[in-house]
């Protein structure tokens, strides 16, 4: 019970770190929708689309390769060193490159060159930091990991504030005063990625240090071995890519151009609601990486990852279904302008999609202690396959817009959670409680989506918060040892 204590403190905090920023970035969601057309905001969520793709290439699998031999390795400066190194230089082979490219690459991805630039210096500021924050993590040190992160995210919205709401009225006030002549109309995107920039560099400045240590040393053989087990996880990446953010491409590419743009306007923002999923999903990542490669040496390792997981699935089956219930809520707070509320159908479909997800995280730890992470690289390459393919029927085929780039996602996901769980029962057997969760999954999925595709019963909520209730208690009757000795510990 010690060691899930301490992974429960960590993650708790490592979700604070998670949780404040997005809760900034939905404050965001408001004010750009509330400023911005559906077009323009489509426009924005596509150029960052295309910048994930490049964020994994940066990085080639070196985070988690950093992890793996950061505990594995009796140097751990070795680890440090060798990858930071490498990080370094590969950041600006890519900075040079990417200069000296940016007018084909804005003509290759019709996109205006001066957004293109912004884009190269956010993606190096973003991969310099890739170590720093990865040594914080695997040190335990998630207060001072949280900080970092918070305030990245806090100068990010700061800027937007100031440059999207408050410029625009200094200018206007005093069109010959000192404000007006930073003041660019219609700017709106590039202020947006003009804010990005400089938090990415903010958050490269406080990490400086960490570049000016003495006695850097790169070693050739630990490099190479870190290449060959990180270079999966670079495709696995890619692949992680395509399921989460090539629909927003693949929309604008498909649909009537004259419309494509603001149907990935309204599908991102109501996506965004999804994210509360995202959040629980990714705090749980941050603290159970580092944690399974640390517990990988205990004889009662693979009770701990079933136990874990068990947990993982009812937390999460009880966030669904309170965010589906009360979706509509969600939306007044979060998306204010109804112009976006067309897309709302999706909803439930992406918080389903990234539970699915997370619990996929739970279920690959497997390939990655045996050191297997090609296995990942294939298992998100057949759900990238789902992706495309299913995209392709539902939004070409049956005209199904952006509700088939949502059933898609939830396809690829609980593809790759059903193949790792298969696969994983062969090569490193974890004796999960399988009639539990997908009892637990298998409820909360259903009452959800009764409570949000029944007209009737989504306009009362009294179904809704009669299922909620009535599941709350379910999950007490079934865990109450547990759980009242959780209490009884604090």
């Amino acid at each position: 019970m010690s060691s899930n204590r301490r992974l429960f403190k960590q993650t708790l905090i490592y979700g604070i770190a998670t949780v404040l920023p997005r809760v900034m970035s939905f404050l965001l969601v408001g004010l750009h929708t509330d400023l911005m057309p559906k077009v323009v905001y489509g426009e924005i969520t596509i150029l960052l689309a295309y910048m994930i793709f490049f964020n994994v290439i940066l990085s080639y699998g070196m985070e988690t390769a950093f992890f793996r031999f950061y505990h594995k390795q009796e140097n751990k400066k070795e680890v440090i060193s060798t990858s930071t190194v490498s990080i370094f230089w590969t950041t600006i082979l890519f900075l040079c490159v990417a200069l000296l490219f940016q007018k084909s690459l804005a003509g290759l991805l019709n996109i205006d060159k001066e957004y293109i630039n912004y884009a190269i210096w956010i993606l190096a500021f973003d991969a310099l930091v890739i170590i720093p924050f990865s040594k914080l993590r695997a040190e335990q040190r998630p207060i001072r990991y949280s900080v970092l992160k918070i305030s990245n995210v806090l100068v990010y919205l700061l800027l937007n504030v100031f440059l999207l709401a408050i410029l625009p009225n200094l200018a206007h006030a005093n069109p010959q005063g000192f404000w007006s002549s930073f003041y660019v109309a219609d700017y709106q995107i590039g202020y947006v990625f003009l804010s990005n920039l400089m938090a990415s560099l903010f958050t490269f400045v406080l990490f400086m240090p960490h570049y000016f240590q003495p006695n850097w040393f790169f070693n050739t053989d630990l490099w190479k071995k870190m290449l060959h087990y990180g270079w999966p996880i670079l495709f696995a990446g890619l692949a992680f890519g395509i399921n989460e953010h090539l629909d927003k491409i693949l929309l604008s590419e498909w649909l009537d151009p004259a419309t494509a743009k603001a149907a990935v306007g309204a599908y991102s923002a109501c996506y965004k609601i999804g994210l509360f999923m995202v959040l629980f999903r990714t705090a749980y990542t941050l603290g159970i990486e580092p944690f399974f490669f640390s517990q990988a040496g205990n004889t009662n390792a693979p009770q701990t990852y079933a136990t874990i997981t068990k947990y993982f699935v009812i937390l999460g089956s009880l966030i669904l279904l309170v965010v589906v219930v009360f979706a509509d809520v969600v939306k007044i707070l979060l998306v204010r302008d109804q112009q976006y509320w067309e897309a709302m159908s999706i909803v439930p479909l992406i918080i389903i999609a990234n539970f699915f997800l997370g619990i996929y995280t739970s279920l690959s730890v497997w390939y990655k202690l045996i050191d297997k992470t090609i296995i990942g690289a294939y298992i998100s390459a057949i759900g990238a396959i789902i992706t495309l393919s299913m995209n392709y029927i539902l939004i070409v085929k049956f005209e199904m817009s952006y509700l088939g780039s949502a059933i898609a996602t939830i396809c690829a996901y609980g593809s790759m959670m059903v193949i790792s769980y298969y696969l994983g029962k062969e090569k490193y057997p974890i004796p999960f409680e399988m009639k539990k969760i997908l009892t637990y999954l298998f409820a909360s999925i259903t009452l959800a989506c009764i409570s949000f595709y029944v007209t009737e019963l989504r306009e009362t909520f009294v179904f809704g918060i009669l299922a909620i209730i009535g599941f709350s208690y379910y999950i007490y009757k079934n865990e109450k040892e547990v759980i009242l000795k959780l209490i009884k510990r604090k």
